[in-house]
């Protein structure tokens, strides 16, 4: 599995989630989808794909006029990688603290069940 290097600011990842849910897509595409929910204009969002190549979170097929833009990673991958990138700047490589802190914030019956389910998965894997 291939290792994300940058962490994609909160603009490069709606774009993600837009390719995430299109799949490989001109910047045309992309920015339809995009201006459904805000004014953006073409080019800034031509400007986005351009600074997300050279990041590599994206490749780019230039065989015909409209270039088509694809996600370099998976959802999973980029969530991982944006987890794992939290978890050593805010709280020092401590899961138990990033843990502790998201259910600081109350959690749900269900999410707790669903944490606990985990949990007991984590626990029959290790032994």
């Amino acid at each position: 599995m291939k290792r994300q290097k940058d962490v994609p600011t909160s603009t490069e990842l709606q774009l993600l989630k837009i390719l995430w849910t299109l799949g490989p897509s001109t910047v045309r595409q992309v920015h339809q989808r995009v201006s459904e929910v805000q004014e953006v204009g073409y080019t800034t969002v031509l400007k986005m794909f351009q600074i997300m190549h050279e990041k590599g979170l994206v490749t780019r097929d230039e065989s015909s006029r409209a270039h088509i833009y694809k996600a370099n990673y998976t959802e999973a991958q980029t969530q991982s990688s944006i987890v794992s990138d939290m978890l050593n700047k805010a709280f020092g490589g401590s899961k138990s603290e990033l843990v502790l802190r998201a259910l600081g914030e109350s959690a749900s019956r269900e999410e707790i069940a669903e944490i606990r389910r985990v949990l007991d998965s984590l626990e029959s894997n290790n032994k």
